[in-house]
């Protein structure tokens, strides 16, 4: 067996344990969030408030391991948190074992306003896919960010 054939063998037979650990993290993440006064809106079909949750929660086990939320303030504050956060990576693709944070106004959409407006993008939203670090410090570091805006 080849190494690539090898880890994908070996990351095939955990990988149920993360996914079911990140949409926990994810779920406890997007009720604390919804909670804070700094945000505006939680985007989670995990959540109550969610406009699909009945659906979700009858077709899903878990909601997934990607809270999307926005800011409560502009581009200023989505870039204040974003650069005081230490634990996440900034990056536009999601699904790894470490948290990655996207602010689509900056990353996917920058040149394109009218792309953003077109999709109700708007500067303050916030893509985090959580990994598979300890909630309570991923919970500590977000706080701080907040703080920092």
């Amino acid at each position: 067996m080849d190494n690539a054939a090898y880890m994908i063998s070996r990351g095939m037979k955990t990988l149920h344990l993360r996914v079911q650990y990140q949409n926990s993290i994810a779920l406890r993440m997007a009720q604390f969030l919804e909670e804070h006064p700094k945000i505006l809106r939680v985007y989670y079909p995990g959540l109550p408030s969610h406009p699909e949750y009945h659906i979700a929660k009858q077709q899903m086990t878990g909601f997934g391991g990607v809270v999307s939320f926005e800011l409560a303030g502009g581009l200023a504050e989505t870039k204040k948190f974003i650069d005081s956060l230490k634990i996440p990576y900034l990056a536009p693709s999601f699904g790894g074992c470490e948290s990655i944070v996207d602010p689509p106004a900056i990353l996917s959409y920058w040149d394109s306003v009218s792309e953003r407006n077109k999709y109700g993008i708007g500067e303050n939203l916030i893509r985090f896919s959580f990994g598979l670090e300890d909630f309570e410090d991923l919970k500590v570091d977000i706080l701080q960010g907040l703080e920092a805006m």
